[in-house]
């Protein structure tokens, strides 16, 4: 691995001599390491060497175009501000294949830290921030020039056509013993898919995208806890900014795991939504139409349902996509996100009326 990695930094001409390399076992799907090499002068520098998972992602050249274009955005019209440097060959190319054909790139290290889960409400407010920055700086951005490296990775509707086309089909006879779950989707369908077919005909936007805004994708300095950067940007791609914010509240605003066997522990923890509104929403007030931010709610809730649908379709079809420990575990899933969706739906009124003082306290200042 020594050669292969000294192979990389050459071709991406980086200075000095590769000193040292360590796996970092964060994340997974790529193959990561932190990679620092020795220069002349006696110092020393970190990157990240990352080899990509070209099985789960099938077009990684234009992954890595998607990122270019968004980073040398962000950098030429907000110098100032952090964001990701990734380094490039020679020939311009951001990307490189080593002798075996695999896919590399390198990026810069930085020196921070993350939170998989977190009760800070500061924190909580500082991810709203960082995810809304990343939205504001590219609001004209055209999205248009990226490409849909995963078509209809968030089209709820579209989603739960699959669904539904299993149900049908049932192809490994577990229909029956979920049919409270099905009537449940069944009965919030076009609720669930109002926002796909409304930005399909053009009511919105569109939109440049992180589509993977859990809070550890975002990276904060280690003392002072307020973010550096955001992270993580192989799903970048057109889409609706209020999925996003959906997205990194049902993530953070859960106060269970993903698959909390115990659904009583499953509710949607609105002071936590606030904090993540108070981030997210004072950066991206003035850059988002207001049909945007009053979709936010019914986004959280469209995106928790989508989720569910997915773990429910997976478990039908004989659980092909997500890794499963044990034989119910997206069964599990299923039942977790849709508790979570059911208290959305509870505390709607309370939701849209935070975030609509949070908008005006925004625009106010």
């Amino acid at each position: 691995m020594f050669e292969t990695i000294k192979q990389i930094g050459t071709a991406f001409r980086l200075r000095g001599e590769l000193y040292t390399f360590d796996v970092i076992t964060n994340g997974n799907i790529n193959m990561t390491y932190r990679v620092t090499y020795r220069r002349d002068d006696g110092t020393t520098k970190a990157y990240i060497f990352q080899r990509i998972n070209t099985t789960v992602f099938h077009n990684p050249v234009e992954i890595m175009h998607n990122i270019d274009l968004v980073t040398s955005y962000i950098r030429e019209k907000f110098p100032n501000e952090r964001t990701l440097h990734f380094h490039h060959t020679e020939d311009g190319a951001n990307y490189v294949f080593d002798d075996q054909k695999c896919f590399w790139r390198v990026m810069n290290w930085v020196d921070s830290i993350t939170f998989d889960t977190c009760d800070d409400l500061s924190v909580i407010a500082a991810t709203g921030e960082a995810f809304g920055r990343f939205q504001n700086q590219l609001s004209e951005f055209d999205g248009s020039q990226l490409y849909e490296t995963i078509p209809d990775f968030h089209n709820t509707k579209k989603r739960l056509d699959t669904l539904f086309e299993h149900v049908a089909q049932d192809p490994c006879g577990r229909v029956a013993s979920v049919r409270e779950e099905i009537e449940y989707i069944s009965s919030v369908r076009w609720t669930a898919g109002e926002l796909s077919v409304r930005y399909a005909n053009g009511e919105f936007p569109v939109r440049v995208t992180h589509n993977d805004t859990k809070s550890n994708n975002v990276l904060f300095d280690r003392i002072t806890k307020m973010p550096i950067v955001v992270i993580d940007l192989d799903t970048v791609m057109p889409g609706m900014a209020m999925y996003d914010f959906g997205d990194a509240v049902r993530f953070i605003a859960n106060t269970a795991a993903e698959d909390e066997p115990e659904i009583r522990r499953v509710y949607f923890d609105t002071a936590k939504f606030r904090a993540f509104c108070k981030g997210f929403i004072g950066e991206v007030s003035s850059s988002l139409t207001k049909a945007e931010i009053d979709s936010l709610v019914l986004a959280s809730f469209s995106i928790t349902i989508e989720l569910a649908a997915r773990f429910l379709d997976d478990y039908i079809t004989g659980d092909q996509y997500f890794k499963i420990n044990y034989p119910q575990h997206n069964l599990v899933r299923t039942r977790c996100q849709l508790a979570l969706a059911k208290d959305i739906m509870r505390k709607r009124d309370e939701l849209e009326w935070i975030v609509e003082e949070t908008a005006k306290e925004a625009l106010d200042k």
